[in-house]
């Protein structure tokens, strides 16, 4: 008897193939079929901040851009050393914009009269003892940082008050499930999916905007800053998660 041809061998193979997954997906509930709960939950976790950093800025103005940028890199310079000497390491001292621009006086019916050039150095400080933040803010302005931008609160190993958020918004989520499900008549099987939604908010507090007043040469030394209290910062997750149900 002659042999078979292969293509009527391979139809045959796939059929049985194709019959076998539909046996046993026969014995599967579709998950389409199974009755589900779609939820979102938040967490939060209310953590004492641990380190800061401060914008300061350095501000020059001269007749030319040479000498307004001489001038700023040496007030810019004893900023620096005060800093090192309040103990700031070299690693926390980083230069965010150094700019220059000119100076102009607009008069009506005239062109603009140039009438010189100011410099700007800013610089990111992070300080990672809080206790020591109101010596850096006087230290940097008895040395001549003419403007401190903004205070943040923040954490050098957010890790720790990421998971603590993210558990407490797992708790969150389950018992509100179980919740939903009670109220109508269920009960909860299992957990068909998680996902984190992603941080409510930045890590660190809302900025504290200051001033440091310019000082004047001769004038009495004015008072020091007034402490800044760090407190507590909220860390914030949100998750999302589908419960399959039953009864």
């Amino acid at each position: 008897m002659p042999s078979p041809p292969r293509a009527a061998i391979l139809a045959a193979l796939l059929g049985l193939a194709g019959a076998s997954r539909a046996m046993a997906q026969a014995d599967v509930p579709s998950p389409a079929l199974a009755t589900t709960l779609s939820l979102a939950a938040e967490g939060e976790a209310r953590v004492a901040p641990d380190m800061a950093t401060l914008s300061l800025a350095t501000q020059t103005t001269a007749p030319s851009a040479s000498d307004a940028m001489a001038a700023n890199a040496q007030a810019m310079t004893r900023v620096l050393a005060a800093l090192r000497r309040a103990g700031i390491a070299e690693r926390d001292l980083q230069t965010s914009s150094l700019s220059l621009s000119p100076q102009e006086v607009y008069e009506q019916g005239k062109p603009p009269r140039l009438t010189g050039y100011q410099a700007s150095n800013r610089l990111i400080v992070t300080v990672r003892k809080l206790d020591a933040l109101g010596t850096v803010v006087d230290a940097a302005a008895e040395a001549g940082a003419t403007s401190l931008a903004a205070v943040n609160f923040g954490f050098a190993n957010p890790a720790s008050a990421q998971n603590s958020a993210r558990l407490a918004a797992v708790k969150a989520l389950e018992d509100k499930a179980s919740l939903y499900a009670q109220a109508v008549g269920y009960h909860i099987v299992r957990l068909v999916s998680l996902s984190e939604d992603g941080f409510q908010g930045r890590l660190t507090s809302a900025p504290i905007p200051l001033m440091l007043a310019q000082r004047v040469v001769g004038a009495p030394p004015p008072p020091p800053p007034p402490p800044v209290e760090a407190g507590e910062t909220t860390v914030r997750v949100a998750v999302t998660g589908v419960f399959e149900l039953g009864r």
